[in-house]
């Protein structure tokens, strides 16, 4: 459910983090499902067809059938689900201007009688309950879990992991190498042929996730397969009710400075029309075995280019260079 009170959200943090002039930040803007995770493909069993014959169909559809049942349990005991997923909001701070601030350390969520109509006392118990998944969410899973829990959650996860030839644990190294907390091995290309390794100053770079499921099993899903130290929660957009492209102007509008260069990774064709109205950059993952738009397989380098075909050159150096070859 979706209605006008949603607002941008506050961008001073983002802004903040370009404070000299030139310096570069790299927004990727990410689909989930089929991109950094695999879920549906698995359940459908299109991601073991795809290998005729080489991956067991009918043990990739139990494994993604374990990720549901652990994704639709947490939902509901850890994050409201069953109470509020009527009211789907497009992020957390979406109603943000509700919250008054209150203490809910002995809060009864269970007996405030949130429900309909959808007024504004209404939107204030949603807004507390949107704070709590907040803080769950910055929390992480390691503390919530007891240790069976926890055994089985690695187990599950490692168990895909090399079911799917390591997609899960690439496409986290990846982020890693966007947000810039492990170096890449090569150096790569950034926004304009500038050849960078993710050390240089020059360059920030943040993940944002739009993904088309409904906000709070995006947010579970993110905390199960281990991207939340990846993707804050504020940077968690569900196109659910608005679409993509209406999350896409957001964004925009969050990152607003000439410095922000946006590109958009996803296998679907909404996030690429999507991109194509934006005039960003888009990158096609492919699962396909044998692309190289997969994981393993995508580098900096490659997403580098999509950077430059857009962006072109934000290097004075080489552009000067460049205006001395054409005299």
């Amino acid at each position: 459910m979706m209605d006008g009170d949603s607002t941008v959200p506050d961008q001073n943090v983002e802004t903040s983090l370009v404070k000299s002039m030139g310096r570069v930040t790299n927004v990727y803007i990410w689909d989930m499902d089929e991109t950094l995770i695999l879920l549906k493909s698995l359940l459908y069993g299109t991601y073991a067809e795809a290998f005729n014959g080489l991956k067991d169909v009918p043990k990739g559809v139990e494994i993604g059938k374990l990720w549901e049942k652990h994704i639709l349990r947490l939902c509901d005991e850890l994050f409201f689900y069953e109470q509020i997923e009527n009211y789907n909001m497009p992020f957390l701070d979406a109603l943000s201007r509700y919250d008054d601030g209150r203490d809910l350390s002995d809060y009864d969520f269970n007996q405030d009688g949130f429900s309909s109509p959808y007024d504004d006392a209404n939107k204030r118990k949603l807004a507390y309950r949107h704070r709590v998944i907040a803080n769950k969410y910055k929390q992480g899973l390691p503390d919530v879990f007891d240790q069976e829990m926890k055994k089985v959650w690695d187990e599950l996860y490692d168990l895909t992991d090399e079911y799917t030839d390591r997609w899960l644990s690439s496409a986290r190294e990846f982020l890693e190498e966007c947000s810039g907390r492990k170096e890449d091995p090569v150096p790569c290309l950034a926004s304009g042929g500038v050849m960078v390794n993710h050390t240089d100053s020059k360059f920030e770079h943040i993940n944002v996730l739009v993904t088309s499921g409904s906000l709070i099993p995006s947010l579970v899903k993110c905390l199960l397969f281990r991207l939340d130290n990846l993707i804050t929660h504020g940077n968690v957009y569900s196109s659910w009710e608005v679409g993509k492209l209406q999350c896409f102007q957001w964004i925009k509008d969050r990152f607003n400075s000439p410095n922000f260069h946006f590109c958009v990774i996803g296998d679907g064709y909404e996030e690429c029309e999507a991109a194509q109205v934006m005039r960003w950059p888009f990158v096609k993952i492919d699962p396909c075995p044998g692309s190289g738009h997969r994981f393993p397989g995508l580098t900096l380098r490659t997403v580098g280019y999509y950077f430059d075909v857009v962006y072109g050159s934000s290097d004075p150096e080489n552009e000067e260079d460049e205006s001395s070859s054409h005299l």
